[in-house]
């Protein structure tokens, strides 16, 4: 029995049931075939610096941090009742902002190095870590959108586009956190 997690807890019924599917394994197949293309055409130092050999472990479960507790920290000052002043409430408006571009500009470098340990993964692990990317991918580009929307003027819009994204990166995470505990990767 794995010490980290019982044989079927919610999470692995959750990832069996978003992974059972032979088109996804076909389309996981030939993203990362593609992926694997692309990765050849780099220099092999920018690809093993990114997979963290290094380090000697990989790098992107490091990377990880910086986009989520950015994010977060974004969230709890864009949505917490702060600031009873409008001098109060631009002081957070400022901080989130800057929270919210520190963790996406963190996420570039989490995407990369993800896309990079992915390109190896097989099985179940290949159709959960396509999920997994595609639901960090997608919250790294809506906060892209955010930080645009806030930069526009347009708060409400930003708050929730990097609302969404963080609620993307949080159930991309539990994905993760299978990819590590129950298959082994990173």
């Amino acid at each position: 029995m794995n010490l980290i997690f019982q044989e079927s807890s919610l999470s692995d019924r959750i990832e069996d049931t978003i992974t059972e599917s032979a088109t996804l394994d076909q389309l996981a197949l030939n993203f990362q075939h593609t992926l694997q293309s692309a990765l050849h055409t780099l220099p092999p130092a920018v690809v093993a610096a990114l997979r963290g050999d290094w380090l000697g472990h990989p790098v992107h479960p490091i990377k990880v941090h910086l986009p989520l507790g950015g994010w977060m920290i974004a969230a709890l000052l864009d949505f917490a009742p702060l600031g009873n002043t409008p001098e109060k409430r631009q002081q957070y408006q400022k901080a989130a902002d800057t929270a919210l571009l520190l963790g996406t500009v963190g996420g570039a470098g989490a995407v990369a190095t993800g896309w990079v340990e992915w390109s190896t993964a097989r099985g179940q692990a290949r159709r959960t870590g396509l999920i997994h990317g595609a639901l960090n991918e997608t919250a790294f580009l809506l906060n892209v959108g955010s930080l645009i929307a806030r930069k526009k003027g347009r708060r409400g819009l930003g708050k929730a586009l990097s609302g969404a994204g963080l609620g993307l990166a949080l159930a991309g995470g539990m994905l993760g956190g299978q990819l590590v505990y129950r298959h082994r990767m990173g």
